[in-house]
């Protein structure tokens, strides 16, 4: 399921472009249809997966992310 998340997370991101996010539920109602509030978790556990490797930026309130720090609350996903 990874994955697919990773896949759906890059695609989206990307058409998006570099200017915009998206947010990481986009990505699970992607790979999950009607059950996309299940993989909200792994969803935003691949974005910090794909932040460290430096494929995308994890932005909140327009500040980015340390993938690493601990952060609660709503992010979004922009494509580096």
């Amino acid at each position: 399921m990874s994955d697919r998340l990773r896949e759906a997370i890059l695609r989206l991101a990307r058409e998006r472009g570099p200017d915009k996010t998206i947010c990481p539920s986009a990505a699970a109602r992607a790979v999950g249809g009607d059950h996309w509030r299940d993989l909200m978790d792994d969803a935003r556990e691949t974005a910090r997966d794909l932040a460290r490797r430096g494929e995308v930026e994890i932005t909140q309130k327009g500040e980015v992310l340390d993938p690493d720090a601990t952060w609660r609350g709503p992010i979004r996903i922009r494509a580096t």
